[in-house]
């Protein structure tokens, strides 16, 4: 019976993955030199060349000091500008041959010539140009290594060494070790690569928080697009039908004088609940997003609010141009939701609202001259009742599109909410 252990020796003799990982690093070896060669060898030597002849060049031949300059200078920029290029090869012999994918860095750089340049200095530069100048290292050695174990066989065979010898020992022995270094070097040549080709743990991380961000906004805007249909169903929809309702029972009402009492009675309170309940919805529409912030803007949405306020409200908005929808669906909140809470627990006689655009920022402010106290955990004037909830849903409403929320209300007032939202239009 055969062993676990030299079953699986034998079966990597003839695996895919062996085969793979032995091409890999066979194919490793002429890249690598490749490699080396235009990213180290020949700028390093051009450069060195062309500094010792710059040096020991005659002082009054200008021409020849001219062309010693631009060849230590402007021969190499070329060699290195084709880092990108052979990485891209490298990283297309793990894909091909290995089955690995090393995912390039952020590309932050302009295509344009004169734009790259710019990226030979960059970190991502030079973490390249060390692979491939460990590639030289890893290529020779991996190769070599594998290479010699596969050619034993054939060396005892063409009579190099004793073949008894060599045929019981020497030959098993590298044919089955050569399928294991084989994989243990394209392993170690896999992890160089993906330290030095791929991104870095800050690049990834930047690349996760940009993602991250991406999806917020879409879920910000997806949430902002259902709460819009919402709004137009209900508008076009059962608002349309209780106003007809509404009509109706107010005709009969009028009209209906002669019917007896009770059903009088019931008319009336079917007209007086269906009025009351048209109201309520109207304001619960208002609430999801009101229309007047699509058509006319946020002045005029704003003005809207502060009309219907409990209590006087100064109303400035200074705002050349619109912000998206997203950004004026949030500052509308703010000011709606603020007013409601002066409303019922400031105590105040009156209130300012101020929306400005400084720069690429919306700013919102919301002042009153309360009795003050208010803070995000608790009511405001009754601290660690735990019903604040209003205010914290104003400082998630800002921070969600990476915006920034401050309260100030000292006790005895005046309270003041400030909140500024990236003005995206």
């Amino acid at each position: 019976m055969i062993s676990t252990g030299a079953a699986a020796a034998l079966s990597a003799l003839w695996s895919a993955r062996s085969w793979r990982a032995t091409g890999h690093v066979l194919v490793g070896l002429p890249l690598g030199v490749a490699s080396f060669a235009l990213t180290c060898a020949l700028p390093v030597g051009v450069a060195y060349s062309a500094g010792w002849s710059l040096i020991y060049a005659p002082g009054d031949d200008r021409m020849v000091t001219a062309a010693l300059v631009l060849l230590a200078v402007v021969v190499p920029v070329p060699a290195l500008m084709t880092v990108r290029g052979l990485t891209a090869l490298q990283r297309r012999r793990f894909r091909v041959l290995l089955g690995v994918e090393i995912p390039p860095p952020p590309r932050h750089g302009d295509p344009r010539p004169h734009r790259m340049l710019r990226e030979l200095g960059t970190a991502d530069t030079w973490r390249q140009v060390a692979y491939h100048v460990s590639a030289l290292v890893t290529g020779v050695l991996g190769a070599a290594s594998v290479a010699a174990l596969w050619l034993v066989l054939p060396l005892v065979l063409a009579g190099v060494w004793d073949r008894t010898v060599a045929l019981t020992v020497l030959a098993p022995a590298a044919l089955l070790a050569a399928p294991w270094v084989a994989r243990g070097a394209a392993r170690a040549d896999t992890a160089v690569a993906r330290a030095l080709l791929g991104p870095s743990r800050s690049e990834e991380l930047s690349v996760r928080v940009a993602t991250l961000a991406r999806s917020r906004a879409d879920i910000i805007a997806a949430t902002d697009a259902e709460r819009r249909r919402i709004e137009r169903d209900l508008h076009d929809g059962a608002q349309q039908r209780l106003v007809s309702l509404a009509m109706n029972l107010g005709m009969a009402r009028a009209t209906l004088t002669d019917t007896p009492e009770p059903a009088r009675r019931a008319i009336e309170a079917a007209h007086d609940e269906a009025t009351q309940a048209l109201a309520e919805l109207r304001e619960f529409v208002r609430g999801l997003h009101p229309a007047v912030l699509d058509d006319r803007g946020l002045d005029a949405a704003l003005s809207g609010i502060t009309a219907r306020a409990p209590l006087p409200v100064r109303l400035t908005v200074a705002v050349p141009s619109r912000c998206s929808p997203v950004i004026e669906a949030i500052a509308y909140f703010v000011v709606s939701e603020a007013l409601t809470n002066i409303a019922k627990h400031a105590h105040a006689s009156r209130a300012e609202v101020t929306v400005e655009r400084v720069a690429d920022r919306l700013r919102v402010v919301v002042a009153d001259d309360g009795r003050g106290g208010a803070t995000l955990g608790a009511t405001r004037g009754r601290p660690g009742d735990g019903d604040g909830t209003g205010l914290r849903g104003l400082a998630q409403r800002a921070a969600s599109v990476d915006g920034t929320f401050t309260l100030h209300s000292p006790a005895g007032g005046p309270t003041t909410i400030t909140v500024e939202l990236p003005c995206v239009s």
